[in-house]
């Protein structure tokens, strides 16, 4: 199974998590994004990695109701969460298809929000995501910061190994620690084609009680990690996450972003 394989599997079996993660984590970062991307009446947009509309679905409500919103992401389960959150939009269409491949272009702004980290390739598969925008088109990319929500990833992989026995493998280099600060991520996006890009820091935190520091779990990719555990040993893992949050005194989380915009020459 390909990364994306199981990042797309952990996120369709966490549906309902992701949506409860979404009113703390989720929505505020579309948010931000979609306030940085601004949206016009009229507009073309395409939104890639959608997950379940939290920049697609603002973005709609702003280029109504002559704009269309594209919105794009492997996951159908994903989707179909995102057609009951749209509540009626007659202007968002919701496709199961993988971003790097996209096809259709000419859009006024192209936006993906926590999502090209995970292309199989992140440069090729960013240049063809900002080649989906016209000529004088704009584009935003949204990532992490360098250190957002690595404390939970910490002390979930110490969990595992305390209730397995078996320690985790370090994660392997990845790109996307080389460019998550903002003076990196500005000069890559700028080495990918887009003319004066500039970087917005998002500073972001969330509250770390038991039930949203679980959620932080379960409703996103880190959920892929409890694939293959019985509920006996999920249960156990958590409450051994709990408690070495608690025992490291970690009341919140950084959850902060930096958002990526600019225009297509």
């Amino acid at each position: 199974m390909t990364d994306v394989e199981r990042f797309t599997r952990a996120f369709s079996t966490a549906t309902s998590d992701f949506d409860r993660l979404g009113e703390h984590l989720w929505r505020p970062v579309g948010d931000a994004t979609v306030t940085r991307s601004a949206p016009r009446p009229g507009e073309k947009v395409l939104d890639l990695c959608c997950g379940n509309g939290a920049s697609a679905i603002p973005a709609a409500r702003l280029v109504a109701p002559d704009g269309r919103v594209d919105a794009v992401d492997l996951s159908q389960a994903l989707l179909d969460e995102l057609e009951k959150h749209a509540h009626g939009l007659q202007n968002i269409t919701a496709v199961q298809a993988d971003a790097t491949s996209w096809e259709q272009q000419g859009y006024d702004l192209v936006q993906c929000v926590l999502g090209i980290f995970f292309f199989p390739d992140m440069t090729s598969g960013t240049e063809h995501v900002i080649s989906r925008a016209r000529p004088g088109g704009r584009v935003a990319l949204t990532i992490w910061r360098r250190g957002a929500v690595e404390t939970a990833g910490r002390h979930l992989q110490q969990a595992m190994g305390a209730v397995t026995g078996v320690a985790a493998e370090p994660r392997p280099p990845h790109l996307i620690d080389d460019i998550n600060t903002p003076e990196a991520y500005q000069e890559w996006l700028l080495a990918r084609g887009l003319v004066e890009p500039e970087v917005t820091v998002e500073e972001r935190g969330i509250p770390m009680t038991p039930e949203i520091a679980w959620l932080v779990i379960t409703g996103s990719g880190f959920a892929g990690m409890l694939a293959g555990l019985d509920a006996a040993d999920v249960d156990r893992v958590r409450e051994a996450y709990l408690t070495s949050l608690q025992t490291e005194g970690v009341e919140r989380l950084d959850v902060s972003t930096l958002i990526g915009t600019g225009t297509v020459g």
